[in-house]
Order: C-alpha cells, then sequence, then structure tokens
C-alpha cells in the first residue's frame, strides 16, 4: 500500500518541488507564458482528446456532470453559511472556498490513481470547474458575469467540438487526434511545474485565518465528495476521482482573480498556500482509504 501511495503522489510533489526550487533559486521562468500555454492551448486539447480517444457514454456524461455541478451548488452554499457564522466576508474567502485546485493536482493525481480512466473523469471535472470559475468565479470577484471572455476562453470550445463527436458518432481524423494528444501532452507535467512556482511567490498574511479556511477547503471539500458518492451510488474510478477532486486545496486562479481585481490577493495566497501545504498529508491519506 505505501509503496503504491508512493507511486502515486511522489511525481506530483517532486513536480511541484521542480517548480519551487527553480523559482526559489532565481532562475529565470516565464509563468504568465507557461499558464498561458497550458489554459489555451494544452488543456483544451488535452479535454478533446481525452473525450474522443478514451470515449465515455453520452449518458454517463451527463450523470457525472450533474454530481459536478451539485458540487459546486453545496461548496457555494455552505461556504457561505459557514464564513457567515464565522463573521469573515465573502470577498475574498468564499471563492478560494469553492474552487478547488483539479488542473495542477487534480489531474495527475486522478491520472496516477486510475489510469487513463481516472484521467478521462479528471478531465471532465476540470474543463466544468474552469467553466464555471470563467462565469460564476468572476462574478464572486467583480460583480458581474462576462460571456465575451467566456466565448474567448478555447477550453469552451473543445468541450463543445468533443461532445459533438460523442454525440454524432463521427470518426475524428487521425491526424487532429494525434496533434491534440501531443499538445495535450504538455498539459499536466507544465500544471504541476507552475503551481510549484506560483506556491513559491505567494506568502500567507494571516496564519490561523489562512490555515482554518485551508482546511475548511479540503474538510468540506471531502464531505461533500464522500455525501455526493453515497447520494448517486457512485463506484469504482468515477467514485474516487468525485471524492478526490473534491477534496483538492483552493486553487492558485482564485488568487490571480484576487489580485486583478484587487480583492485583498493577499489573504487569498495565504488560503492557496495553506490548503496546499495541508493536502501534502490529507491527500495520501484520502488515497488510502479510497484504495
Amino acid at each position: 500500500m505505501i509503496q503504491e501511495l508512493f507511486s502515486i503522489v511522489a511525481p506530483v510533489y517532486l513536480c511541484v518541488a521542480l517548480g519551487y526550487g527553480w523559482r526559489r533559486i532565481g532562475r529565470p521562468v516565464d509563468n504568465a507564458l507557461i499558464a498561458d500555454l497550458c489554459m489555451n492551448l494544452g488543456a483544451p486539447c488535452l479535454v478533446f482528446s481525452s473525450l474522443v480517444s478514451l470515449g465515455i457514454d453520452p449518458a454517463a456524461l451527463g450523470e457525472f456532470a450533474a454530481v459536478v455541478l451539485v458540487a459546486f451548488v453545496l461548496f457555494g452554499a455552505i461556504g457561505y453559511v459557514t464564513l457567515r457564522g464565522m463573521g469573515l466576508p465573502m470577498q475574498p474567502f468564499l471563492a478560494p472556498v469553492v474552487f478547488p485546485n483539479t488542473g495542477n493536482l487534480g489531474l495527475p493525481i486522478c491520472l496516477f490513481a486510475y489510469g487513463t480512466e481516472g484521467l478521462l473523469y479528471g478531465v471532465v471535472f476540470f474543463a466544468l470547474t474552469s467553466i464555471i470559475q470563467f462565469t460564476i468565479g468572476q462574478w464572486m470577484w467583480s460583480g458581474e458575469i462576462s460571456f465575451v471572455k467566456l466565448a474567448r476562453t478555447p477550453l469552451v470550445y473543445s468541450v463543445l467540438a468533443a461532445l459533438a463527436i460523442l454525440f454524432t458518432g463521427i470518426e475524428t481524423p487521425a491526424w487532429i487526434l494525434r496533434t491534440t494528444q501531443s499538445l495535450g501532452g504538455i498539459t499536466i507535467p507544465l500544471m504541476q511545474f507552475t503551481l510549484g512556482v506560483s506556491l513559491a511567490t505567494l506568502k500567507v498574511k494571516r496564519l490561523p485565518t489562512s490555515f482554518g479556511l485551508g482546511a475548511l477547503r479540503l474538510l468540506l471539500g471531502f464531505s461533500v465528495g464522500v455525501g455526493l458518492s453515497e447520494l448517486f451510488a457512485l463506484e469504482g474510478v468515477v467514485r474516487g476521482v468525485v471524492i478526490l477532486d473534491c477534496a483538492m486545496p483552493a486553487a492558485v486562479i482564485n488568487y490571480l482573480f484576487a489580485e486583478s481585481y484587487n480583492r485583498e490577493p493577499e489573504e487569498v495566497a495565504g488560503i492557496v498556500v495553506a490548503s496546499t501545504t495541508i493536502s501534502l498529508v490529507a491527500l495520501p491519506l484520502i488515497l488510502a482509504w479510497l484504495l
């Protein structure tokens, strides 16, 4: 069991550590460029190639998507009530509690824990998370939903293209599939590396608040994931992916939104760092319980 757990988490933690160390020793890195490549090129190609090549029944896809959407409704509702009870403002604290890191950490963990099927469902979870982040998530920070920005997000079109192929049964040309598979291959390692780089630049401002809300993100996510797995009678890989992705630490993009809209980015950075630190211990324990 220990060897199996190590084979799952070690590659992820090492890639993150490389990014962290790279930044700490002062090596040059254009994190904005790498993030742009991942979100606007690599991730759309990964989503498209995974959905098309690995294959998923449209009905199963719809059921899984429904579970993910219910999870985010619960994250928002429970997070809102909890923050009100703690006397904390919704801005900047609600979004980091709601949105987990289903990309930088979620994708590799799902892949290494459950193989290509785990990656398939992890990709769907990540794609839905990203779409919600650029609509509801942006509204949390700015007070408005920008459908123009969503329309400029390549990930949306990769999902629509893949769904069109799945529902119509059209055969994807080999050259398109191989191209998207090649470009999608850059996504997971670069996402892990950029997470490390980002963590090296973020600082914890208020230790008790940061670690308290960081723990809330993981505990809330795990509880919702387990609850939905029981409610929808999820089994096997689907159950594991739902629980793991729900229990991921706060996504780094929360900090980017906070910085962009000047919503106390230092507070959000603290939650991202704290929740990621806690996850170093929490995720292996969750994996041990699942496997």
